[in-house]
């Protein structure tokens, strides 16, 4: 019970706050909260990001969710010099801020590439096995066709992710049955159980859904 004290909202804070974001992390965050559709990732969960593209020698991702950049910066500060992320958003105002981000971050245009347009419609046409890193941060019913995509996109070796993976503690609660939240356990489930797939849940930020594709 005193374990599962010290690991509260206190230590959650703790873990979202021992990092200090740079200056267009910053903007990039303001910016998502001034339009209020698109909830950045946290510093814990970019640096988790970061970690896992720097672990894998990450030269090429998918990003399912622009949003204003946030996200995007942490994971092109984690891959190699050389690296490019693809990333997918239905929201041309987004892509437009994220590409202010990355500019302001240092990135040249040439590390990036912004797709307008849906995920469901984008991804189909990327090459199979051809991605070192899948993220996925959009919305959570089509959490279950961005799986089948991500692990058909991923390299052997490569990490795949989401995000939003605990919802507020609204995923561990069974009673609650709210679509995206059964999406997301429906997903969590499927993680768990491929063969494929080597899984972590991870207590980061809002929670992170990761796997290292076997």
């Amino acid at each position: 019970m005193a374990f599962d004290v010290m690991i509260g909202t206190t230590s959650l804070n703790f873990v979202e706050n021992w990092l200090t974001e740079d200056e267009p992390l910053r903007v990039a965050r303001e910016h998502a909260d001034e339009l209020g559709t698109c909830p950045p990732v946290g510093s814990g969960t970019g640096a988790t990001l970061r970690l896992l593209a720097a672990a894998v020698g990450a030269r090429t991702a998918v990003e399912v969710g622009t949003g204003t950049g946030t996200s995007g910066i942490w994971l092109l500060r984690g891959m190699r010099p050389d690296g490019v992320l693809t990333t997918i958003d239905l929201e041309l105002e987004h892509q437009r801020l994220a590409r202010e981000a990355f500019t302001a971050a240092g990135l040249p245009p040439n590390r990036y590439r912004l797709i307008n347009g849906s995920a469901h419609d984008v991804l189909p046409r990327l090459t199979d096995g051809a991605y070192d890193m899948v993220f996925i941060d959009a919305e959570k019913t089509g959490y279950s066709d961005y799986l089948a995509h991500a692990v058909r996109l991923a390299r052997h070796g490569g990490v795949i992710a989401f995000d939003n993976a605990l919802r507020g503690d609204q995923v561990a609660n069974l009673a609650n049955r709210n679509p995206s939240n059964v999406a997301v356990r429906e997903v969590i489930r499927a993680v768990r159980d491929d063969e494929r797939l080597l899984p972590a849940l991870l207590p980061v930020g809002d929670g992170m859904l990761a796997a290292v594709k076997r």
